[in-house]
């Protein structure tokens, strides 16, 4: 049993979820964290290039103030947000809640986020090192009918500093978010930003609980708009797989979410053109569900909540093994 499992982890696990992610974002911000960097692995897509595979899915620097810490701990990429047009300070706490028994996390945050104006003055002066995706995702106060513009605004922003970005439409937290991945209204969404910047590679991310009908009219609205991606999934209202329910609402990450995911990603697989580049994510515990991701049909992978439960170490010990 290393450090971090005999000791810090137990620590962090003593206080509240939230203060202990933000004690360990402000360690990370500072350098306070190292980690033993493993050998690269290079990959390109969508002609950005890529240190390695594994990147950290949005959510946990949503606000990108660790934004040059990210490639020092052996990230290959970095994706920030959720990040929203106005700054917004998300749902009432307490809305984290781990599930060590399950290495399972429920979130409700809510878009809790600086704003993309706050995120934009950060991303001026970064000096990443890595490949940067930007989410984005709707305000609370806006209403759903006018969220195009709402993304429309964060996505003509920030995407000049980014390297990709990602239209989050499948969050549980933000009311009416996840109307909009039903094929009329993403189909408006996407095309109004394809008009802003045609050339900006660009995501969508969905969640795991859509039928495969609603995947079958998310591919087709994705490659009507000629987007160059899917980012699958997001967090699930499952609670299926859990040894216990907790009976708090909000999003299940973690193991319990792998098989869905999976499921998920495979079914785009089979089902989109074979150009179509798929970032998985969710359930990401171990180098094996990394690299059944990438046999599945994921050009790029994500971690979150593993992380968490692994430590440091996590990410070194992942792209060690992954498949090149």
């Amino acid at each position: 049993m290393g450090l971090y499992d005999s000791l810090i982890r137990p620590a962090l696990f003593s206080l509240e979820p939230e203060t202990a992610h933000n004690l360990g974002l402000w360690a990370i911000s500072h350098g306070l964290v190292n980690q033993s960097l493993s050998e690269s692995k290079p990959t390109t897509h969508f002609g950005v290039t890529f240190p390695n595979r594994l990147g950290l899915a949005a959510g946990f620097d949503k606000n990108g103030i660790a934004i040059g810490q990210w490639r020092k701990l052996g990230f290959g990429f970095v994706e920030v947000g959720t990040v929203t047009r106005h700054a917004q300070p998300g749902n009432p706490k307490p809305r984290l809640f781990r599930l060590p028994k399950d290495r399972a996390v429920i979130n409700r945050m809510g878009f809790n986020n600086d704003g993309a104006d706050a995120l934009a003055r950060r991303l001026e002066k970064a000096n990443p090192g890595i490949p940067i995706g930007v989410n984005i995702g709707k305000s609370k106060v806006t209403p759903v009918e006018d969220a195009v513009y709402d993304f429309a605004y964060s996505f003509r922003l920030l995407a000049p500093m980014a390297d990709y970005m990602v239209v989050n439409v499948s969050s549980p937290n933000t009311p009416g978010l996840r109307s909009l991945q039903n094929k009329e209204p993403l189909d408006r969404l996407l095309a109004e930003l394809k008009s802003i910047d045609s050339q900006m590679p660009l995501f969508v991310k969905i969640a795991p609980d859509l039928t495969l009908g609603q995947v079958d009219d998310v591919i087709e609205v994705v490659q009507k708009n000629k987007l160059t991606g899917i980012v699958a999934t997001n967090t699930t209202l499952s609670r299926e797989g859990l040894t216990a329910d907790p009976h708090q609402d909000g999003g299940l990450s973690g193991a319990p979410l792998t098989l869905l995911s999976d499921g998920c990603l495979e079914y785009i697989r089979s089902q989109a053109d074979a150009s179509l580049v798929l970032i998985g994510v969710g359930g990401i515990m171990c180098a094996e569900d990394a690299n059944r991701k990438i046999e599945l049909g994921a050009d790029l992978v994500q971690t979150y909540t593993g992380w968490i439960y692994g430590g440091p170490n996590f990410v070194s010990e992942i792209v060690t093994r992954l498949n090149p």
